[in-house]
């Protein structure tokens, strides 16, 4: 499974990669703003979006590409490692 990671803290980047390895999915995680965004997200199967650390137009631009390839988006308020173990405990079948 494929997971893309918009928001969070740039020093968390790394536990957010390993997380997802033990729950044996692929991360990108971007926690800045870049040019070619909506080119790096691809197609993954689950947008988690963390709202608290990160702009509107970064969660526009997810989202709008996220509806091309039908992917499931989550929104969590926390950024914190506990919560995206619980999202992906909930949604990495």
């Amino acid at each position: 499974m494929s997971v893309v990671i918009i928001g969070g803290n740039d020093c968390m980047v790394r536990k957010y990669k390993e997380l997802c390895k033990s729950h044996n999915c692929k991360a990108k995680v971007f926690t800045q703003p870049g040019a070619n965004l909506k080119k790096q997200i691809g197609s993954p199967d689950l947008l988690v979006l963390f709202t608290g650390t990160v702009s509107h137009k970064m969660i526009y631009a997810a989202v709008k590409e996220s509806e091309k390839t039908a992917a499931t988006v989550v929104r969590s308020h926390s950024s914190s490692a506990s919560a995206l173990d619980k999202i992906l405990k909930e949604y990495a079948v």
